[in-house]
């Protein structure tokens, strides 16, 4: 069944909040309610065979039988460095796609720059490499290129300012955005609502160790031994961050069992919060974010969201 524009007048419906608030659940329990498709926003679940440790959960996706089709998900294979610029383009390709068959589209996932990306109106220009500037600021250490990438656009991905290379790419992106701000060309223009999960920050803490816990033991160290053993080079996991970091680590001996989990532990809370800065920065320049009480179950958030989408 086809729904109208007057049935659900959003073109775009946002679910997004920290990681391990169920955000991908809720989406495709709404999407079956709705017939509508999911396009991610989560920075690592593009890629093939990362599947434990980006938290794919692939059979949250099916709903009472029915796999809802899901976009911007397992896309590129491991290796290869994705970017919000890609994204971005991907993004209305596949959100165009789905209008055109007149269907709902839900974006779901809790990378922020991505969302920021989808949402904010403005087409992002592909940056060239600047050989002039990536000489000067080889000569900074790298507190002064973390400070200098500070001062842009808050820090969201923790590879942004562990690894040397993609600290001083993104400040690149952000000096030349600054000087061609102008040159940014207007995205089509679509309705949307943005809706986020919202849980005592110790309740997250307390979801984000079961979460590991339970990853640990159903396969996601086997997955980086894996993905390893296919010709991967740790330094091309340690790049994606947080349990590719972590664990590539332990794998290789670098580390022990409890000190992994100890390190990993902290910086997915650490990311937890960073989400959370991201989103009320969101709210600061003028998006409208409707927070839904993370300890309802899902009929009761799916209600909260039907009443304010068809307000």
């Amino acid at each position: 069944m086809k729904h109208t524009k007057t049935e659900h007048p959003y073109d775009l419906i946002v679910i997004t909040g920290p990681t391990a608030t169920g955000k991908t659940r809720l989406a495709a329990e709404l999407a079956f309610e709705l017939d509508a498709e999911i396009i991610g926003a989560d920075s690592r679940q593009v890629y093939r065979g990362m599947d434990v440790g980006t938290g794919k959960d692939l059979a949250d996706y099916i709903v009472n039988g029915k796999i809802i089709p899901a976009h911007l998900v397992d896309m590129v294979e491991p290796g290869y460095e994705f970017n919000v610029f890609e994204f971005q383009e991907e993004f209305f390709k596949a959100f165009q796609h789905i209008r055109k068959r007149g269907k709902q589209a839900i974006m779901c996932g809790g990378t922020g720059m991505y969302i920021e990306a989808a949402l904010a109106g403005y087409k992002m220009l592909k940056v060239p490499e600047n050989p002039s500037l990536r000489k000067k600021l080889e000569t900074q250490t790298h507190e002064e290129l973390v400070e200098r990438l500070a001062a842009m656009r808050p820090l969201h991905n923790t590879t942004d300012v562990t690894l040397r290379d993609r600290l001083i790419r993104a400040i690149e992106i952000g000096t030349y955005q600054q000087a061609h701000s102008d040159e940014k060309q207007a995205t089509p223009d679509f309705s949307k609502i943005i809706f986020a999960l919202d849980f005592p920050r110790q309740v997250v803490r307390e979801r984000i160790t079961q979460r590991l816990k339970l990853r640990l033991e159903t396969g996601m160290i086997e997955e980086i031994q894996k993905l390893l053993k296919s010709g991967l080079k740790p330094e091309q996991l340690t790049f994606y961050g947080l349990e590719y970091k972590y664990i590539t680590l332990y794998v290789i001996g670098e580390i022990s069992r409890n000190e992994m989990f100890s390190r990993l532990n902290t910086a997915i809370h650490q990311f937890a919060k960073r989400q959370m800065t991201w989103f009320r920065r969101m709210e600061k320049n003028g998006f409208e974010i409707h927070w839904i009480d993370g300890m309802l179950d899902n009929p009761q958030k799916i209600n909260i969201i039907k009443e304010k989408v068809c307000s």
